[in-house]
């Protein structure tokens, strides 16, 4: 049953965007499955609604096991001359990770937040964070189901993308049995399940294959098999002819070491810019350890960004998870 503060917060939302305002729907920078399964579940939601305001706005490059999802035509680059008056960051945890302008986001009169990480720093006028939900999809399905929207089959597959990925295929904890009931529905909408799958599991490029075997020769384990990281230098990305994104999945095989509690990844993007992946298997809040160095996420899976030298931050990153590991 949903809480009265939650249906407040909702009709908050509807009313937002019921005023004929320039609605902007975007997500944080490097996106991934929930992210951009979100935008467009609500995009095209809303748009099916009738509202002719709407702009899916994803600033970086879609990845390739995303290219099969319906309604990517409808997603802009950069905002071209609209001015917003509303935007909804959805999965994104705070402004900095929001592929905006400095300048374009202190002119927004209104922003709503939605998102599932528990270190979301609510920026939002209204923020709707619900930590134990398994993913932004989630939310979304739960706020179009307030909205009556009748879902088809490209909202469904949408959906059914944004929570499949962040649940790593149903697998992490943070599945429950309201991850299951959704996932039902939508699969009741006759979205393709093979094609979805294929996509976003079973689509490894040859590139993205070598990128992982060239940063498995860097693979170094410590605290008695507890604790294993890779790193991912740029040179690296360069010889395998992958993208940085190629690197994204490379800390899950790691962490499925047996014995592996903590798994990270370090990932050189440029001179003294290094984004640091982290997860966990059982006991470890990741999510604590990345706070430390001004990141966030979830529990079992967080990251953070540190200006330093990959070696430099290597070693920061490690000493704070061994002491954490005690």
């Amino acid at each position: 049953m949903m809480s009265n503060e939650r249906e407040t917060l909702l009709k908050e939302v509807l009313s937002a965007i019921n005023q004929d305002h320039n609605i902007c729907i975007t997500s944080h920078i490097n996106p991934d499955g929930d992210s951009i399964g979100s935008v467009l579940a609500l995009g095209l939601a809303l748009i099916n609604k009738g509202y002719s305001n709407i702009t899916l706005l994803i600033p970086d490059e879609i990845p390739k096991n995303l290219l099969f999802l319906p309604g990517l035509d409808l997603i802009q680059r950069e905002i071209i001359s609209t001015k917003i008056d509303v935007l909804i960051a959805l999965d994104c945890g705070d402004l900095g990770r929001i592929g905006i302008n400095k300048a374009s986001l202190e002119s927004l009169d209104f922003i709503i937040n939605i998102d599932h990480h528990v270190t979301n720093s609510r920026f939002g006028h209204i923020n709707i964070i619900n930590p134990d939900s398994s993913s932004t999809g989630e939310i979304i399905y739960e706020i179009l189901e307030f909205m009556n929207v009748k879902l088809n089959k490209d909202i469904a597959t949408s959906l059914y993308v944004a929570i499949s990925s962040d649940t790593g295929s149903f697998k992490y904890d943070n599945t429950t049995p309201d991850t299951h009931f959704i996932a039902s529905k939508l699969l009741n909408l006759g979205i393709d399940i093979n094609l979805i799958n294929i996509n976003l599991y079973q689509s490894r490029s040859i590139y993205k294959t070598n990128l992982l075997i060239d940063s498995l020769n860097t693979l170094e384990l410590f605290q008695d098999g507890k604790l294993a990281s890779v790193i991912v230098t740029r040179e690296m990305i360069k010889r395998s002819n992958a993208t940085i994104n190629d690197a994204d999945t490379i800390i899950d095989f790691i962490r499925d070491i047996e014995g592996v509690e903590v798994a990270c990844i370090f990932k050189e993007i440029e001179d003294n810019v290094v984004k640091v992946g982290l997860r966990s298997k059982n006991y470890v809040d990741v999510s604590k350890i990345a706070k430390k160095f001004n990141g966030g996420g979830h529990i079992k899976a967080s990251g953070c960004t540190l200006y330093s030298s990959i070696e430099e931050g290597k070693i920061q990153i490690l000493n704070e998870i061994k002491r954490t590991l005690g």
